[in-house]
């Protein structure tokens, strides 16, 4: 429901064997949840595929498996390769390849793996039927969070103590916590609601999926997110991951670390979805209670969309938003791959332009 990337099978995944598919990215935004926006944002869907590929690329290439395959360019920019170059079908590029097209993609090419149904019988999900119609060749139905600092407006404050994460504070501080060590947390995916789990939970949800290898791998797809985005001046804060399981193995699915999934600073300011997200919170806060409202009553509702009880609908973005915020998703691309992908300002110019917001 508040996919701004379009999904599309070429081939489908069977109980033994990937398929194979892709994500074309869009303009489009999403925040709270809602969908598509009334607005679209110049470039960002560009600037977020090329910071998902550069990721998926860094990972591969620190031996962490993930879904990735390749991109694609405009018809008719991607260069010719010889025949030495492998087996790849002619418009699956890698970034390198890419950009000698004089192009940012805006298409990511995925391995596929299965998606069962996940019923619900009496007010419960049945896990196991998605497991056993999965076998083991199927999507995780966890979100793994990991947490490198706890902002004041964190969830994490609400929802549990400092003592529970080992820390020494006997309650919350009002300032933004640095964690020397990251905080994993598992969510669900694909409830009406999703929640926040024990890890005897995300263990049973997980099925074949081990929870501690799950878990090893978000923290070394966090310690790659936080070296990159040192080197490109900014600070990774949170993030998260999905992961497909396949023949044995943990692999990174979905998309990874851009200012859609996860949450950058540079100088102590928002560098990510957040930006757009406060700014409805400050200028049109009726609808974000609304919101709010409309979640709480989802179970009245016929069916699992919320957004009928929602009585108030969002405000476009004035032009000087939409271009603060299409400078921040090129410039941070610009800055976190360390290539001029896009004609943007500086990084600083960027973060300033936001910050006057």
């Amino acid at each position: 429901m508040t996919s701004v990337k379009e999904f599309r099978v070429d081939e489908p995944a069977t109980a033994t064997d990937l398929g194979r598919g892709s994500f074309a990215f869009t303009d489009d935004y999403s925040v709270f949840d809602w969908g598509k926006m009334p607005d679209e944002i110049p470039d960002k869907g560009a600037s977020l595929c090329t910071m998902g590929a550069y990721n998926f690329q860094l990972l591969e290439e620190n031996h962490v498996p993930t879904h990735y395959e390749g991109v694609r360019v405009e018809a008719g920019r991607a260069p010719e390769r010889s025949s030495g170059q492998g087996p790849r079908d002619a418009d699956v590029l890698d970034l390198g390849e890419a950009l000698a097209a004089g192009t940012p993609p805006e298409e990511m090419v995925i391995s596929l793996t299965q998606v069962p149904d996940l019923p619900e019988r009496d007010g419960e999900y049945d896990y196991d039927a998605y497991h056993a119609e999965a076998g083991e060749n199927y999507l995780i139905p966890l979100e793994v969070v990991f947490r490198n600092r706890v902002g004041t407006g964190s969830s994490l404050r609400r929802r549990t103590h400092p003592a529970d994460h080992g820390l020494e504070f006997e309650t919350w501080p009002d300032e933004v916590v640095e964690l020397d060590d990251p905080i994993v947390e598992f969510s669900t995916k694909y409830e009406e609601q999703d929640r926040y789990l024990s890890r005897d939970e995300a263990e049973t949800i997980a099925g074949a999926a081990p929870l501690d290898a799950l878990e090893s791998v978000a923290l070394s797809v966090n310690d790659l997110l936080n070296e990159q985005a040192a080197d490109a001046g900014f600070t990774h804060e949170d993030g998260k991951i999905e992961c497909l399981y396949y023949d044995g193995e943990i692999r990174v699915a979905d998309v990874v670390g851009t200012f859609d999934e996860n949450r950058f600073s540079a100088e102590g300011h928002q560098l990510s979805k957040e930006v757009i997200r406060q700014y409805y919170k400050r200028e049109q806060p009726d609808w974000v209670e609304a919101v709010g409202a409309a979640k709480a009553n989802v179970a009245d509702a016929d069916g699992a969309d919320w957004r009928p009880l929602c009585e108030i609908d969002p405000i476009s973005l004035p032009d000087e938003v939409l271009t603060a915020v299409a400078d921040m998703y090129t410039a941070g691309a610009n800055a976190y791959t360390g290539t001029e992908w896009f004609d943007a300002p500086s990084l600083d110019s960027a973060v300033n332009a936001i910050n006057e917001l």
